[in-house]
């Protein structure tokens, strides 16, 4: 499986509460988001790893930590105007196959993302199109709810609150074939990501989850110092930089 960090958006929340530094950079217990995500994803397994960044995205403080990773690191620059034009871009740099996927903002314990990929990668084996993280915990402006049948598999995407809800975590996996189906929905007109998991399941793919307990997007000051706490109690801990 491709490993690919989408790193595309402008951070505009986040400078909105004070935080200047983009997303990618932004330090998690000292460590800048990028960095953590990859070597994470180096962990997991993955073949490769994509990042796309945000044009004009200094990448020179971390390009010593990327180029300490084991495996094939592509860093590619986008002027993407929403999450599904970044995918989409991303996707046609990833290498062939299955991908596994994640938003430079999310934050999750190193065993979360390490049992969310090795799940992914079975799910995809046994047939599915796309897998996707979920949580019960909510903390987001705009959350996306999952509904699933009693087999676990999704049937709606929806932006009504649900009782019981599961919401998306920014993590997805995806298959060939819903890779395809990506680049499709964007040339149908659609921007956003939720648009197009709301396509994937209405359309009949097999879209199916893998529930974590929380997981953090770095949106606000807030999430931010939310993570360093959080991350201190529940991480295995980081190399330092350098």
């Amino acid at each position: 499986m491709q490993g690919l960090i989408l790193a595309g958006g402008e951070g505009s929340r986040l400078a909105a509460s004070g935080v200047t530094t983009p997303k990618a950079l932004v330090p998690v217990r000292g460590v800048p988001q990028l960095v953590r995500l990859a070597r994470v994803l180096e962990r997991a397994g993955v073949a490769s790893l994509t990042c796309l960044v945000r044009q004009g995205m200094p990448l020179d403080p971390i390009r010593p930590e990327l180029d300490r990773l084991r495996l094939p690191v592509r860093t590619h620059e986008c002027l993407t105007p929403s999450s599904l034009h970044t995918l989409v871009a991303g996707l046609a740099v990833t290498p062939p196959g299955e991908v596994f996927c994640t938003m430079v903002d999310t934050v999750m314990p190193v065993a979360d993302w390490l049992r969310v990929y090795a799940d992914a990668r079975t799910l995809l084996g046994g047939g599915a199109d796309v897998v996707l993280a979920v949580t019960p915990f909510i903390d987001d402006e705009r959350p996306l709810y999952v509904v699933r049948d009693a087999a676990g598999r999704v049937t709606r995407v929806t932006d009504d609150p649900m009782a019981a809800p599961l919401v998306t975590g920014g993590v997805y996996a995806f298959g060939p074939r819903a890779r395809a189906a990506a680049a499709a929905a964007l040339d149908a007109g659609q921007e956003r990501m939720r648009a197009f998991l709301r396509t994937v399941v209405a359309t009949g793919f097999d879209v199916r989850t893998v529930e974590v307990e929380r997981i953090v997007d770095l949106d606000h000051r807030r999430d931010l110092d939310i993570a360093n706490a959080w991350q201190d109690s529940c991480d295995e801990g980081d190399p330092p930089m350098g």
